[in-house]
């Protein structure tokens, strides 16, 4: 008796903490999360290791600012008409045919004051703070300040957070604080904010209802709100389906002819499916679905571990976290592709929202288990997700700690990386703002804002007029492809393929060079090639020998 007595003392002495001093540790929190992920992301961004995406959707706002909206020739390079007919991109594709994203003419305005792609990457890491203090607020409903603190640290320590915040910019990143503010409304029954998130949750894109049917079968099967509850579903499934069959394909047939066929096509038949073929599919092969459920088995549980790490596994057995998170979680088991399953992208975002509301609510009837030895244990389990995070090398933003592979070793040190980026940074401002461009993938971004630009190899574009145009300018950054082609076959095959078209461009004397330096050539359409620049990179090309692209 004496021995219970004394363990509720301590935790009681433990809950005894003012509500002052928990938001102080909370703000603390989420300052030392804005102040290192904001680091690392600028870095990444200004190191030139930012990629194809971020270029992608810095060209959107450039072109949402210049009133074309949601129109992208990076986007339309991998547009179905491009990818499986063979067509030309095109600079007035408009992007809701791939990916149906109004929510992001939310923050144009900031974008206008700041149009620059750093600005997204700012948005970024601004989106998953604001989202982290936002549970702390709803933790706050149910639990005690040291117990809503855990929890908003977990959030801070996921390796599902770090990851996708530490990467390219894209729209997900706004569904943790969408998704957090709409259960924070239910609980205050805030049904004008509620609904409001609601129409900004399914703005994000054409799948972001997923999430929000979750939290709509919560409220059902939790008996709380079922009549708002079966309204969420309705309203979240139903236009899911208007959005992507009647909707997305008036601007492009990208969902039926691609996305719907990468993503599940296990489950139909022929070279495009509708969503609703899709869903079809799946109820009349229960067999394939099951399978599609559970495997790859080793990839599914270790994916499962992951989430919960930074929780100690307490979603595991929250009620809760499985009826929020299941839904998203079963877009992401019956999918197929390498990436779903990968912690560290912007798809395991859409899960957390609902594991940590369902650690809130479990936490709430089991307090009784916020023991001291369950404490360090938790403690703990925070420590392995931040090693995991830092070590997994998100989006390869460590990569000046991080090789990139051992065998064989490829490694880029900060002093190499940046001596590189003075040498050729010049260069880019020798191309015109108005000028069309192709470029490597990592030069896409900070070329992006401008209405024509392509990602090389690609030459050809269909400009305003309708006319099929080459580009001005062709840059490219050979010496990072040559440091990572020793490990990577992607990096290996356009390096081939990019000299190769250098040398074709240059013969014919239709490109000229203009400038090379530490492995950038810099060319543009119908120039004389600058003496100088033509011997640096006769030298480079001699140094790469004809074995290392394949001659």
């Amino acid at each position: 008796m004496l021995s219970k007595l004394q363990k509720n003392l301590r935790i009681t002495s433990v809950l005894k903490l003012t509500a002052s001093t928990a938001n102080r540790v909370v703000v603390l929190l989420a300052a030392v999360f804005f102040i290192l992920c904001l680091i690392f992301t600028l870095h990444r961004y200004f190191s030139f290791y930012a990629s194809f995406d971020q270029g992608i959707f810095n060209q959107v706002f450039w072109n949402n600012l210049h009133g074309r909206f949601f129109q992208s020739s990076l986007s339309s390079s991998l547009s179905t008409n491009v990818v499986h007919s063979g067509e030309i991109p095109t600079v007035y594709y408009h992007r809701l045919g791939q990916h149906f994203t109004p929510a992001l003419l939310l923050w144009l305005p900031i974008y206008a004051l700041f149009p620059f792609p750093a600005t997204l990457t700012i948005l970024q890491v601004i989106f998953i703070t604001a989202a982290g203090l936002v549970l702390y607020a709803l933790a706050r409903q149910y639990l005690e300040p040291p117990l809503a603190i855990m929890i908003t640290a977990s959030f801070y320590a996921a390796n599902a957070v770090i990851g996708p915040t530490l990467s390219n910019f894209h729209d997900i990143s706004q569904i943790p604080l969408f998704v957090f503010g709409l259960l924070l409304a239910m609980e205050k029954r805030w049904w004008w904010l509620f609904w409001l998130l609601a129409v900004f949750i399914l703005a994000v894109r054409e799948d972001a209802g997923v999430s929000l049917f979750g939290v709509g079968v919560y409220m059902v099967l939790s008996k709380r709100f079922p009549r708002a509850g079966l309204a969420v579903c309705t309203l979240s499934f139903g236009y899911m389906l208007v959005l992507t069959n009647a909707i997305m394909p008036l601007f492009s047939e990208d969902v039926s002819r691609r996305f719907a066929l990468e993503r599940f096509g296990q489950y139909a038949n022929g070279e495009e499916a509708s969503t609703l073929e899709i869903i079809w599919g799946m109820i009349t092969n229960p067999g394939r679905l099951l399978v599609e459920l559970v495997t790859p088995v080793d990839r599914t549980i270790r994916y499962l571990l992951g989430q919960w790490l930074p929780l100690a596994f307490v979603p595991a057995v929250a009620p809760a976290s499985w009826m929020i998170a299941g839904i998203p979680l079963l877009q992401l088991f019956l999918s197929k592709g390498e990436s779903v399953l990968a912690i560290t992208i912007r798809y395991a975002l859409t899960v957390v929202p609902g594991l940590f509301y369902g650690a809130i609510l479990w936490w709430s009837q089991h307090r009784q288990s916020f023991k001291p030895s369950f404490r360090r244990f938790w403690v703990g389990c925070i420590c392995v997700s931040l090693l995991l995070s830092f070590t997994s090398n998100p989006n390869r933003t460590f990569y000046f700690i991080i090789p990139d592979s051992v065998k064989p070793w490829v490694y880029v040190s900060l002093p190499q990386q940046w001596d590189h980026i003075s040498q050729f940074r010049p260069m880019l401002a020798q191309i015109p703002p108005d000028a069309s461009v192709s470029a490597t993938t990592y030069l896409v971004p900070h070329l992006s804002s401008r209405r024509e630009i392509l990602r090389l190899p690609a030459l050809q574009l269909r400009n305003d007029a309708r006319q099929v145009i080459k580009v001005d300018y062709a840059i490219a950054d050979l010496w990072q492809l040559q440091q990572y082609q020793a490990a990577f076959k992607g990096d290996r095959q356009l390096l081939k393929d990019i000299v190769l078209l250098i040398e074709q461009l240059t013969n014919n004397q239709e490109y000229g060079i203009l400038d090379f330096r530490d492995g950038v050539i810099l060319l543009k359409k119908a120039a004389t090639s600058n003496e100088q620049a033509t011997a640096a990179w006769l030298a480079f090309r001699q140094q790469l020998g004809n074995k290392q692209i394949g001659r």
